[in-house]
């Protein structure tokens, strides 16, 4: 089994920040790639940033690009999400993601952290 913590978020009024963090643990042999996603109420789940197993690509949702940044720890096994200059639309359960190699089945599987909720009041 895999299991993704993550952590940060909270209530915060708009233009503060907040930094996510996710840490994933159990049978994973390797990260490819780790990333954000966030669904708001009614809305389907969108990405919003996810970086390479080597740090060095990244990739941000349009709305997103210039106020957050995503990044690896130096335990290559957590990923951080600064966002910086939040807007009420921002608010939304942000859900961490990993696609790695499980250990058991050598097969490239997707896994799912369980949400934390960050809301920006106006």
């Amino acid at each position: 089994q895999v299991q993704l913590v993550e952590s940060g978020g909270g209530l915060v009024q708009a233009g503060g920040s907040l930094r996510l963090s996710c840490a994933a643990s159990g049978s994973i042999f390797s990260i490819n790639v780790m990333g954000w996603y966030r669904q708001a109420p009614g809305k389907q789940r969108e990405l919003v940033a996810a970086i390479s197993s080597s740090g060095d690509s990244t990739n941000y949702a349009d709305s997103v690009k210039g106020r957050f940044t995503i990044s690896r720890g130096n335990a290559k096994n957590t990923v951080y999400l600064q966002m910086n200059s939040l807007k009420p639309e921002d608010t939304a359960v942000y859900y961490c993601n990993v696609l790695g190699l499980a250990t058991m089945t050598s097969r490239l599987e997707n896994y799912w952290g369980q949400g934390t909720q960050v809301t920006v009041s106006s």
